[in-house]
C-alpha cells in the first residue's frame, strides 16, 4: 500500500451509498467494503453509510454526498441483475455514466461498486466476501484514488 494511505488513512472520511434493491447482494458488498476500509486504517467514525432506493438513484445521492465537502471519497454500492426486458441496460449504463460524471464534476473520487450481473448466482459470487469480494475491491480503489489525489496535490 502506498505511503500516503498508511500515513493519513485514519483521518479520511468516506461515504458509502448503498442501494436497497437486491439487499442480499448489496449488504454483502457493503460488508466487504467496510471490512477493507477498517483493515486499511480508516476509522469507524470516518465511515458514513447512506441508504438509497436503487442503482438509478445512486448518482444523485453520490452528488449530494460529494458536494457536502465532508468526504474524501464516495463509494457507490448496488446490484443490477439482468431480467427479461431492456430495463437492465438503461439502469446500468445511466448509473455508470452518472457516477462518473459526479466524480468529474465535483473532483471527489467516486468508486463504482455496482454489480451488473446476468443472474443472482453471478451477483452473489461477486459480492460474497468469502469469494470474489468486489466490495473489498471498490474500497481499495477509493483509498487509492484519495492517495493519488493527495500525491498529485503535494507535487503541484
Amino acid at each position: 500500500m502506498n505511503s500516503v494511505v498508511s500515513e493519513r488513512t485514519g483521518d479520511w472520511r468516506i461515504a458509502v451509498a448503498v442501494a436497497r434493491f437486491n439487499p442480499s447482494i448489496t449488504d454483502l458488498l457493503f460488508e466487504g467494503c467496510r471490512a477493507a476500509l477498517i483493515e486499511s486504517g480508516v476509522a469507524e467514525s470516518g465511515l458514513h453509510r447512506v441508504s438509497v432506493p436503487g442503482a438509478w438513484e445512486l448518482p444523485l445521492a453520490c452528488r449530494w454526498l460529494a458536494e457536502s465537502d465532508q468526504y474524501d471519497a464516495v463509494i457507490a454500492i448496488g446490484a443490477v441483475i439482468r431480467g427479461e426486458t431492456a430495463h437492465f441496460d438503461f439502469i446500468c449504463a445511466e448509473c455508470a455514466r452518472g457516477l462518473q460524471q459526479v466524480g468529474l464534476d465535483t473532483d471527489v473520487p467516486v468508486a463504482f461498486g455496482v454489480l451488473t450481473a446476468e443472474n443472482g448466482e453471478q451477483a452473489l459470487e461477486r459480492a460474497d466476501p468469502a469469494r470474489k469480494n468486489k466490495g473489498r475491491e471498490v474500497a481499495l480503489a477509493a483509498l487509492d484514488m484519495i492517495a493519488l489525489h493527495a500525491e498529485i496535490e503535494r507535487v503541484t
